[in-house]
């Protein structure tokens, strides 16, 4: 099974493939979709096609995001939701499952500790897919532990498409 993970930006979005292969658990790619300042729909056209890109390479069986919790910036907490909104779509134009953890769900699964600082949860991102450090930046690490969080709940359930 693999799993694509993203963490929702608007300025810079964090994505991970991760495979799961029997007990063990392989990164094949992550990183970050950066957009500049300027048109809205510009910048959400550069979140889809890259996130397509993605999806187009490694073929993922699922998507996983963490779920958007915004109580300070409304406006900033529309822009990512937008953002968000775009990768679904995207899921949704291949047909893949798409499944929202909370940080605290990413959290438990991945560490074992859903109050766990940003600190454990990359630590255990590393040790989990035997990286000798954490992924950087930290929304690209942060993309791969929602992939983890999903290919370690999933298991074998999320049935492959092809």
């Amino acid at each position: 099974m693999t799993v694509l993970g993203v963490d929702p930006g608007y300025g810079r979005l964090g994505y991970g493939v991760v495979r799961k292969e029997g007990s063990r658990l392989v990164c094949l790619a992550c990183g970050v979709v950066e957009t500049q300042p300027g048109d809205v729909g510009v910048r959400l056209a550069q979140i889809y096609d890259r996130i397509d890109e993605v999806m187009a390479k490694h073929l993922p069986d699922a998507l996983a995001t963490e779920r958007l919790f915004f109580t300070k910036n409304q406006t900033t907490g529309m822009d990512v939701a937008k953002a968000a909104g775009c990768v679904l779509l995207a899921a949704a134009r291949r047909g893949l499952a798409s499944h929202e953890y909370a940080p605290t769900e990413v959290k438990l699964s991945v560490v074992g500790n859903g109050a766990a600082e940003k600190k454990q949860v990359q630590f255990m991102v590393a040790k989990l897919l035997g990286l000798a450090s954490a992924p950087k930046p930290d929304d690209a690490a942060d993309a791969l532990a929602v992939a983890l969080t999903h290919a370690l709940r999933a298991g074998a359930a999320t049935a492959p498409r092809r």
